[in-house]
């Protein structure tokens, strides 16, 4: 089930694109496993109907007790939903937006996430995951507002690979997720309305394209539908660049009491 990304030595990130799959009653999610070297992290393990299968993928490539690490971009149902049963099944530390930090337990049992939530602070960090020579690096780039106030993308220095969270979505009943988009002009009508409507202003964007673009990125990934590569990442960045959207759409006609 896990589409690959990215493969080198003992890199290999993984992409399960279709394990919340509910005859249409759910949004479809990817969630996305990084292993190196006999450990790993999840990025953004989604809710209670991806956990099984994501749990089986993960055991086939190192046993549950060396997951180092479980990442939320932000605190979303579609995030980190199933984060109880991480914190039975595993002793992997969660790293989410220190906004976040408090909330995250609300997903849990009582006791379940004592001293095992670290708040990632606003201008994000460079993560090391793992331990001696299985370590590896991950940066926690600010996203904030594109869509949660408190939100992060990680990028992987190794595969080159950014994980969008929910900038870059694309949604519709034609969407591939397993279909890797290099030509966006015929793909944004699937991402337009989403970003419109989720992504907070222009301001944003701006401020985010101007960051992105000092990294070298081989591969665009989102948390909603098809990964980006190629030509297509260019394009994205453009595109985000100088969309209007979210505050920037509204005025008094979106602020009038029902009748």
């Amino acid at each position: 089930m896990a589409i690959e990304l990215f493969r080198k030595d003992d890199h290999v990130c993984l992409m399960f694109a279709k394990l919340s799959d509910e005859d249409g009653e759910a949004v479809q999610s990817n969630q996305f496993l990084i292993v190196n070297k006999g450990t790993g992290c999840i990025i953004d393990p989604g809710g209670n109907l991806a956990y099984n299968e994501l749990y089986l993928g993960m055991s086939q490539h190192f046993p549950p007790h060396k997951l180092a690490a479980i990442l939320a971009s932000h605190a979303d149902p579609d995030i980190i939903a199933s984060l109880d049963r991480w914190m039975t099944a595993t002793s992997a530390t969660v790293y989410i937006s220190r906004i976040w930090e408090r909330f995250a337990p609300h997903f849990c049992k009582p006791g379940k996430t004592v001293g095992r939530i670290v708040g990632i602070p606003d201008p994000g960090q460079r993560l090391r995951l793992g331990e001696g020579s299985a370590s590896f690096d991950l940066i926690a780039l600010p996203a904030h507002f594109l869509h949660s106030e408190g939100n992060f993308q990680f990028y992987d220095p190794v595969s080159r690979i950014l994980f969008s969270g929910d900038l870059g979505a694309s949604i519709g009943a034609d969407m591939n997720p397993e279909q890797t988009i290099t030509d966006l002009g015929p793909h944004l009508r699937r991402m337009e309305g989403f970003h419109r409507r989720y992504m907070v202003s222009n301001k944003i964007m701006r401020l985010w394209a101007g960051m992105v673009r000092q990294l070298d990125i081989r591969m665009i990934v989102p948390q909603h539908g098809a990964p980006m590569a190629g030509p297509a990442i260019k394009d994205f960045i453009d595109w985000a660049e100088n969309l209007q959207c979210g505050i920037d759409l509204m005025g008094s006609a979106q602020y009038q009491i029902p009748e």
